[in-house]
């Protein structure tokens, strides 16, 4: 298993925090070196990552990066506006700066957030959906300026399309091949203006994403549920972009809901460290987690969502923290027994990493299951359409339709996942946990988890490419291995990474998109013991198969 430090779940000593005034000054000071694999722009599971120190998030590339957008979006006649997100994080705003100077000077009409900066993920899609709706003819797209959950040194940048998702890989490859030519070139062709300027330009417009977003949230969370069995809701946004979304919904809807924490600080030195002593914004890390899960006596359900708001994280009354498989499970069971006007054909998506226990769900309810490859993007069509009721990623990610089976929001949504544990309280009278485990006595126990470890942009790249002819082990935890994936089953694309099959038990493993780590995902339906030694031989296989000639 991972190696957990000391101080995991701990606050970090202000002397280890990031110093912000050194990080923006060489988001703005320091260039890329092109020879450089690192320092190129490289679009990963959502949108390109990098911190400001290590030359892989600067000016350079968010200037080129938004030049390359504009290029795109006239090339496929995209003539609505731009919905332009940002998350808390310190890289955040001169990026957005950076973004709205190149956007004015390409005469996009970029829709900023009302009053405060920030607008989450969600809020996003669900106004190019909004918008897209009523205007067929003049499609809008939209970015987010956020690196997620990573730690507070990071940066990043995402864009969707109009049907309101994470773009697919053709037009992020488009993307990243033009924004690195335009960095070889000194920025020739880059076009843009000062930020005073770029806020002036008759095309930088305002839209209030919090207001349209929360008072949208009826058509997807029976929040009248809510208020009316009165569950008591604690609420931690990690000073993310919905700081303010939750005392707003709150308040229209009347609900018994308290916002632990409202303070907003990019150097993130309020959210406990995880696991490696790195403070990352996880709502589904126990270690991050670790004063919510304090209060949980206070609570029927205590929710958090990362920097962006797309991932969610779940404490229970009744058994603290579910682990995201968990309560995605959970969420899939119930959502399928309580949306009638879904069509009897919505089907269940999730990545090839998530638990084999929501494949025994979709059995029960009789649905259909896809399993995709890692990264969103592969539920933006399914849910756009409505053939995807629901789509989820082990890393605390998901999305469902409205009630009437329409798009809510084809990005990850956290705010709706986590509200959505609000209502089945109410509805139910029983919390997540308490489901769970209900559901897995009728269905089995699957124990599961992830362990991670530092890998070299040289190892990911081999762990990328692994083939089942590199594996050269036949047994898995004392079972024959019954099947070597190198591509999902849903699309048979390859998921940039190997998984490894068994009767009893499962493991796969890839390089992280974002940090330089890669994860190992398991699985046993036995017991603990087997689930230990799963891990033990995966990481025997991987080392191996990454050391291979």
């Amino acid at each position: 298993m991972s190696s957990v430090n000391p101080q995991a779940g701990k606050r970090a000593a202000p002397s280890a925090l990031v110093n912000l005034p050194v990080l923006i000054s060489n988001y703005y000071s320091l260039r890329p070196d092109m020879a450089e694999p690192t320092h190129r722009v490289a679009f990963g599971t959502s949108g390109h990552r990098g911190n400001a120190n290590a030359h892989s998030f600067n000016e350079w590339h968010v200037l080129a990066i938004t030049q390359a957008i504009c290029d795109y979006r006239k090339e496929q006649g995209f003539k609505g506006p731009l919905f332009l997100g940002i998350d808390t994080h310190a890289l955040s705003e001169p990026a957005w700066h950076s973004a709205l100077e190149v956007l004015a000077a390409n005469d996009v009409v970029t829709m900023l957030a009302e009053g405060s900066p920030y607008a989450p993920t969600p809020a996003v899609s669900h106004a190019i959906l909004t918008h897209n709706r009523v205007h067929k003819d003049a499609l809008a797209d939209g970015i987010v300026v956020t690196p997620s959950h990573n730690p507070p040194d990071n940066g990043g940048f995402k864009y969707n399309m109009p049907n309101g998702g994470p773009s697919d890989s053709n037009v992020t490859g488009w993307i990243e091949k033009r924004a690195n030519a335009y960095i070889e070139k000194q920025l020739e062709g880059v076009r843009r203006m000062s930020f005073e300027k770029a806020l002036k330009a008759g095309t930088t417009q305002r839209y209030d994403y919090l207001d349209n977003y929360v008072g949208d949230l009826p058509n997807i969370i029976d929040l009248a549920a809510i208020a009316g069995a009165n569950v008591k809701i604690g609420v931690d946004p990690l000073g993310g972009a919905g700081v303010h979304y939750w005392s707003a919904i709150a308040d229209r809807y009347k609900l018994n809901l308290e916002v632990v924490n409202t303070e907003v600080d990019a150097s993130f030195r309020f959210v406990p460290m995880d696991w490696d002593a790195q403070i990352r914004m996880d709502p589904s890390s126990p270690y991050a987690m670790t004063e919510l899960i304090a209060l949980k006596e206070r609570f029927d359900v205590a929710l958090a969502c990362d920097t962006d708001h797309d991932r969610h994280g779940i404490i229970a009354k009744s058994t603290g923290l579910l682990p995201a498989n968990n309560y995605l499970s959970t969420a899939v069971y119930y959502l399928f027994r309580h949306r009638p006007a879904w069509s009897a054909n919505a089907a269940i998506g999730k990545t090839l990493v998530s638990s084999q226990m929501i494949n025994r769900v979709a059995d029960h309810l009789g649905r259909k299951l896809l399993e995709m490859p890692v990264g969103f993007k592969w539920f933006v069509d399914g849910l756009y359409d409505g053939s995807l009721g629901f789509g989820c990623e082990e890393s605390a990610g998901a999305s469902f339709l409205r009630f009437d089976g329409q798009p809510w929001s084809t990005d990850k949504d956290g705010i709706t996942a986590a509200l959505l544990a609000a209502e089945m309280t109410a509805r139910t009278g029983n919390d997540p946990g308490t489901i769970y485990r209900e559901l897995t006595q009728q269905l089995g126990a699957p124990l599961n988890g992830r362990i991670e470890a530092a890998a070299s942009p040289e190892q990911k790249a081999r762990l990328s490419k692994l083939s089942p002819e590199d594996v050269s082990s036949t047994e898995l935890a004392g079972e024959p291995i019954r099947e070597v994936m190198t591509t999902a089953p849903a699309n048979g694309k390859a998921f940039g990474g190997l998984k490894i099959v068994t009767d009893n038990g499962w493991f796969a493993a890839r390089p992280s998109g974002t940090e330089s780590i890669y994860k190992i995902y398991g699985e046993s339906f036995r017991d603990q013991a087997h689930l230990d030694k799963i891990f033990a031989e995966a990481q025997e296989i991987v080392t191996r198969a990454l050391k291979a000639d």
